[in-house]
């Protein structure tokens, strides 16, 4: 695929993905949701950086052209999506768990969940990267010798 076609594919799915869980957990103000934890800066930064490592991911993918680790891909965006959503306006949780279980447990350690998140991700994009090189390296030495 070509270089052209994978970044703007990158930048549609960074984009998209900022929009999207941005407007969901109220952290870009809209009419269709309310957020009840107030905005804090470690919110916004897991945003950005999720919704960047998931087009970087998409990216690489296309240009890659191979699939197999899209579970950890998944889960490292579902654990990012934790960390700065409102814990208390997830339905899902909330039907899981009780409000006061969800402030008392869960939101401390939402800055942590951003921090695993980004460490998920930053060793998968990494582990595709080697994988890439070392099949080019590979490559270029065998047509060289």
């Amino acid at each position: 695929m070509p270089l052209r076609t994978a970044i703007v594919k990158g930048l549609a799915a960074s984009v998209g993905s900022f929009l999207l869980f941005g407007v969901v957990t109220g952290l870009l103000p809209n009419p269709l949701y309310i957020r009840m934890v107030p905005r804090t800066l470690f919110d916004y930064t897991f945003l950005v950086l999720t919704s960047l490592f998931a087009g970087i991911y998409i990216a690489q993918q296309s240009i890659a052209g191979r699939a197999g680790d899209g579970r950890l891909a998944i889960g490292s965006t579902i654990v990012g999506f934790l960390a700065f959503s409102c814990p208390i306006c997830n339905v899902f949780l909330l039907a899981l768990f009780s409000n006061s279980m969800l402030m008392t447990y869960l939101d401390p350690y939402r800055p942590l969940l951003g921090v695993v998140s980004v460490l998920l991700f930053t060793g998968l994009l990494y582990y595709r990267y080697q994988q890439s090189c070392e099949s080019c390296g590979s490559t270029a030495e065998s047509g060289s010798t």
